[in-house]
């Protein structure tokens, strides 16, 4: 991945992503993020960092994604000293800032930083690293979507459970055991943060299931709407069950609340884009939102800021799931985020499988197409985790998660490749056998582990 120097392009209006939610934010924070946009699309050609300092909350909380100085709301400021600091800082290192936020999770006052002196951005940063002024410092990083363009797929033959009429050309779906797995579940009662690009919410797959949306990029990223691989995602995750249209998802009673951190870098392209900034304002509005899992079908390299707000997350039970990419460290790379491999080529140690070649989704405007890559794999286990989680009343960690989706290889699907494929019906088969146990059900099954009150708000481990 490129850092700092690398971002020339994909950096352009970063501060605009302050506006936060479309309908959301006050009319006075997006005419100054859509100001800084333009201040940074003039002088893109520096190289950018992102610097925190120590902010402790003040008050109740506001926004997540407010922006620094420029918040008018009554919720966590930036305090006058972390400004102070930030302020000594630029001029002592000949710094300008671009963007600022505050971060209450961390208790953090991030900038984004110009660095106008010429001076190579590995010196400024290993200097910034050992000012005991400085919480944090690094490169502002850039990330990527992980699919590859649609190519030919064959439909499978045979009656079909739904009545959507696209189903029999879902091919993923069989290897995962869904159709089975929704007699039990569907993921009722589950809600999913999508942390990737905008969602085409009219498509009318997705009827119903996109609860909220909000936007951290601003309003002059991307290119043909910057809808592309968000809708993508959403669909192999929630798309509506029998409804006589189009596919099924996933988790089709799953409810999608999507933090739009990515943007779309052509027309007609699944490739997109985030960065440090774009993603660490989304992770931090997506942990004030409560939801309980979290979808990153994105990849780049190791970034403390991010991994910081996992750790929060991971910390408060927040289930993570990420994309799996050889030599990337975030997300799949950090401890606690499951990571999720197509089952078509080698899958690292450690992550999980699904099928992630020609699979079909939704594409913006009521349009259907296959996609193929590891952003298809995390989507699967995403879904799939719904179920588990909507089975269940107990609080599942990502350690029991992983022990259901590990089942003995009687159990679980092979792909061609060889790899062992997540199966959702027998890891709810495992997650009621464990809560049966755990309940001291009779020989005959006759008591019910729903109604069992040593489950209810817990979490279940060594299943």
């Amino acid at each position: 991945m490129r850092a700092c120097g690398g971002l020339l392009s994909v950096v352009l209006a970063c501060a605009a992503a302050a506006s936060g939610a479309r309908a959301e934010e006050p009319a006075g924070a997006a005419t100054a993020a859509a100001a800084a946009a333009a201040a940074v699309a003039a002088s893109a050609e520096l190289p950018r960092i992102v610097v925190a300092f120590a902010n402790e909350p003040r008050g109740a909380p506001g926004p997540a994604g407010s922006t620094g100085r420029r918040y008018t709301g009554d919720g966590y400021r930036v305090s006058q000293s972390a400004a102070q600091v930030a302020r000594h800082v630029a001029s002592e290192y000949a710094l300008r800032e671009v963007a600022s936020w505050p971060i209450r999770e961390l208790a953090m006052h991030c900038v984004v930083y110009e660095i106008t002196s010429g001076r190579p951005a590995a010196d400024v940063l290993a200097a910034l690293a050992h000012d005991p002024r400085v919480v944090l410092a690094e490169p502002l990083h850039e990330f990527h979507t992980l699919t590859a363009p649609p190519s030919g797929a064959s439909a499978p033959s045979g009656a079909s459970p739904y009545n959507d009429p696209l189903y029999d050309l879902q091919t993923n779906l069989p290897a995962l055991g869904i159709a089975d797995a929704h007699r039990r579940a569907q993921g009722a009662g589950v809600r999913i943060g999508l942390i990737d690009t905008a969602v085409d919410e009219r498509h009318p797959d997705l009827a119903g299931r996109i609860v909220r949306s909000r936007s951290f990029i601003g309003a002059n990223r991307g290119s043909g709407g910057s809808q592309r691989h968000g809708t993508a995602m959403a669909g192999i995750i929630g798309a509506v069950a029998n409804n006589h249209v189009g596919i099924v998802g996933v988790a089709p009673l799953a409810q999608l609340e999507v933090f739009e951190a990515c943007w779309q870098l052509a027309p007609d392209s699944d490739a997109a884009a985030c960065n440090t900034f774009t993603l660490a304002k989304a992770l931090a509005a997506a942990l004030e939102s409560g939801v309980p899992l979290v979808n990153l079908s994105v990849a780049g390299p190791s970034d403390a800021l991010l991994s910081a707000l996992v750790e929060t997350g991971l910390r408060r039970g927040v289930v993570f799931v990420g994309a799996v990419e050889a030599g990337s460290g975030f997300p799949a790379g950090l401890p606690g985020v499951i990571g999720a491999a197509g089952s078509e080529s080698a899958v690292p140690p450690g992550a999980l499988a699904a099928p992630a070649r020609h699979v079909l989704t939704l594409r913006p405007d009521a349009q259907y197409d296959f996609e193929s890559g590891s952003s298809v794999a995390a989507a699967e286990i995403t879904g799939v985790i719904a179920l588990l989680m909507s089975a269940t009343s107990a609080r599942l960690g990502s350690d029991t998660i992983l022990s259901l989706l590990r089942p003995a290889p009687t159990a679980v699907s092979m792909s061609t490749a060889g790899a062992a494929v997540v199966n959702a019906a027998a890891a709810l088969a495992r997650l009621d056998l464990g809560r049966t146990r755990m309940c001291g059900a009779s020989r005959t099954g006759a008591s019910e582990a729903a109604r069992c009150p040593a489950l209810a708000g817990h979490t279940l481990d060594g299943l």
